[in-house]
């Protein structure tokens, strides 16, 4: 039951603090740099993704061990190389 209430109480006093940033940037004429590093913070902070699930348990995401085993050369390509004009005809 803590763990939320804090949480909770984590978010509105940043929320608070960054309104406020905000606000004394718009309005008043001595604002300075303090107030304007707390709100571009949030603002970058508010781009960061929300939607987030870990690698494993995301739809389509690739195996942990995909590209050290391309590197490996554990799945060789089957396809034959181009032939030249000069080649003459392909296998009947």
């Amino acid at each position: 039951m803590a763990r939320p209430i804090v949480r909770w109480g984590a978010m509105f006093g940043l929320g608070v603090l960054w309104w406020w940033a905000v606000l004394r940037l718009a309005l008043a004429p001595d604002a300075g740099v303090l107030e304007g590093a707390v709100a571009a913070g949030g603002w970058g902070l508010s781009l960061l993704p929300v939607h987030c699930v870990p690698k494993a348990r995301a739809a389509g995401a690739l195996g942990a061990g995909r590209w050290r085993a391309a590197w490996r050369g554990a799945q060789v390509t089957t396809a034959s190389p181009l032939r030249r004009s000069d080649a003459g005809s392909g296998p009947s």
